[in-house]
């Protein structure tokens, strides 16, 4: 970040000095590249201002506190899990599975009309399963490897989004704090209205006794008292508004007291137009933003590109099941049957070796007995569920896909992110046209705001000078009450016109170092 150069700068004690010697925080740096901001925890805790506020305080105020503010940070949570995102999606994706099923007893249905009963299958038990899967997949594509740029891209407009939403908030705190001033100044003014008021009607009162006027000069010296008293009320009543909607602004109950203590004052703006221009356009709030997303938006067509290039994808998977009975009494009664259908066999063929005409030897049946051992190994057989799973064989992988013609969609697509590129340079041409133009503006504005404020002034001690007179004169008898009444309404309108030039002067200089983005403060 820079500042504006000692060359161009002026002393201005007042409004400058003031706008910027109380942020304590640097030229322009702290402005505009926010981190964290540690602040006095009786801030942030009880939300509460202290009975003197800086121009300093009200801005670490509102950036503890302003919704907005609040808000806008907020945004960085999320760009920061879209930059890994990102980033994880280069990496291949792990998946593991697992279930579990049970299925009654009774008759399964084969398909059709068909039942394991009629195949002779009865008394079917309830079975339990369980399945298990591990997934590993991979896929790579342009999109893909631009993914981490891309979404780093778009955090800096985030940020840059950040910091020109609290540049902003700052800029409202300064003019808010300077329209409290404002409110103030209109209070004193109105008070004095009231005290000339006053001091006219015991002028008048004088005059009456020694019989120079006439009890009409007095009436109308008591009616200018309640129309001072009104103005008054109605000034009192425009601070206390203005102090609300300031600490609305620092996003703090409103109903606090406090009373301000930066001081604004006149000072002549000898700044140069063509350095103001040259640090508004690299350090305005918004013309950063948008060249961020220029940056954003030129990725964006690279990333545009993907579809016309090859995919890769790699995958692999491994899967394991369990199937147990409920009860293994079929199953057993199945094998015991298949040995006895054995042992028969091996009966007949005996039988058989018997009639031959040159008998053979006989075979010995008994080795096909059931034994306990198969029962135990059916048993332990049908002991699956639900880790002991039968595993299905590994399987692996890999595509590459190449797009040949997708209609006109990839194209459709690549030309509508050149086009806004092209919309973002644009943007970028026209906010610089822009602050160049509105950073002389400013300038003018400030200079004719100054000369304006030292003619008011001039004028508001003529007025007092007429004033003067015109009671001199009313004492003597030489003009009506209607006359003094005249000059002090000519005064009163002087000492406004006069506030009003000063303030108005203060309004221009902080509206231009919004507007360049940098600190115009004096200094030493």
């Amino acid at each position: 970040m820079k500042t504006v150069p000692r060359t161009v700068q002026h002393s201005r004690v007042g409004v400058v000095a003031a706008l910027f010697a109380a942020f304590g925080i640097g030229p322009i740096g702290p402005l505009i590249n926010l981190g964290p901001i540690d602040l006095t925890p009786a801030f942030l805790a009880a939300q509460e201002v202290p009975r003197t506020l800086s121009l300093e305080g009200a801005i670490e105020i509102a950036r503890a506190n302003n919704p907005q503010i609040a808000r806008a940070r907020n945004d960085e949570v999320t760009a920061d899990w879209l930059v890994r995102e990102a980033y994880g999606s280069l990496m291949p994706s792990a998946s593991v599975n697992g279930g579990v099923s049970w299925q009654g007893s009774g008759e399964t249905q084969l398909g059709g009309q068909i039942t394991l009963g009629d195949l002779g299958i009865t008394d079917q038990p309830s079975y339990y399963g369980s399945s298990y899967s591990l997934g590993l997949n991979y896929n790579l594509s342009w999109a893909t490897l631009l993914g981490p740029r891309q979404q780093n891209a778009s955090r800096q407009v985030t940020l840059a989004g950040i910091q020109s939403t609290e540049w902003a908030i700052v800029t409202q705190v300064t003019s808010g704090y300077i329209d409290v001033w404002r409110q103030q100044e209109s209070v004193r003014i109105a008070q004095l209205q009231l005290e000339n008021a006053d001091f006219n009607l015991r002028l008048a009162q004088g005059q009456l006794e020694v019989g120079q006027v006439t009890p009409i000069d007095v009436g109308q010296a008591e009616v200018q008292v309640g129309r001072a008293e009104v103005a008054l009320l109605q000034a009192q009543n425009a601070l206390t508004t203005t102090r609300m909607r300031l600490l609305q602004l620092l996003g703090v109950p409103i109903d606090q007291t406090f009373e301000v203590s930066t001081r604004f004052e006149l000072s002549p703006p000898t700044w140069d137009t063509e350095t103001l221009t040259d640090v508004a356009l690299e350090e305005n709030p918004d013309l950063k933003t948008s060249r961020l997303n220029r940056t954003a938006s030129s990725v964006a067509v690279s990333s545009a590109w993907s579809p016309y290039l090859p995919t890769l994808s790699l995958g692999a998977g491994w899967s394991g099941f369990t199937r147990e009975a409920s009860s293994v009494d079929l199953r057993l009664a199945q094998a015991q049957s298949q040995v006895a259908s054995t042992i028969r066999q091996c009966v007949q063929t005996n039988d058989l070796y018997a009639r031959l005409a040159d008998p053979l030897p006989p075979i010995d049946c008994g080795q096909f007995a059931f034994t306990d051992e198969q029962r135990a190994a059916i048993i332990d057989q049908n002991s699956q569920f639900p880790f002991n799973f039968i595993g299905s064989p590994p399987s692996l992988r890999l595509t590459l896909s190449i797009p040949i013609f997708q209609g006109f969609s990839r194209q459709r697509g690549l030309e509508q992110a050149r086009v806004q590129e092209a919309d973002v340079r644009e943007t970028i041409r026209e906010q610089e046209l822009s602050v160049t133009a509105d950073v002389a503006i400013g300038l003018e504005n400030a200079r004719t705001a100054y000369e304006s404020a030292q003619l008011e002034e001039r004028n508001r001690v003529l007025a007092q000078q007429q004033l003067d007179l015109a009671r001199e004169r009313y004492q003597l008898g030489a003009i009506t009450f209607v006359e003094l009444v005249d000059a002090q309404t000519l005064f009163a309108q002087a000492e406004v016109d006069r506030a009003q030039a000063v303030y108005t002067y203060h309004d221009s200089v902080t509206n231009l170092e919004a507007l360049i983005g940098a600190s115009l403060r004096f200094q030493d």
